[in-house]
């Protein structure tokens, strides 16, 4: 296991402002030991020869082509509209202004 200690644990959290308790230093010790040592396994295999990747499964974009179509005319717009005023909808006033 890495030799990460408390009193570096300590002193970050102290940078951090992070006021912690003994406990949580003794287990913050022991996890970041273990994240430190993961993380040299995964740069022991990663070699020159191994592209760097950001997601282990190639992504692609889901979204469809974007393309123009007809919209719907003034008339079918408006056909289900309980009140109009020519080419708009009439809905009543909202802050007390005609």
């Amino acid at each position: 296991m890495s030799e990460i200690s408390a009193e570096q644990v300590a002193h970050l959290a102290s940078l951090a402002r992070i006021d912690l308790s003994p406990e949580e230093i003794t287990s913050l010790t022991r996890e970041l030991g273990q994240i430190v040592d993961a993380v040299a396994k995964v740069t022991e295999v990663a070699g020159p020869d191994v592209p760097a990747t950001s997601h282990p499964v190639p992504l692609t974009n889901v979204f469809r082509e974007d393309v123009i179509v007809p919209g719907l005319t003034v008339e079918q717009a408006l056909s289900g509209a309980p009140d109009r005023e020519g080419d708009w909808f009439r809905v009543p006033p909202i802050l007390d202004e005609e």
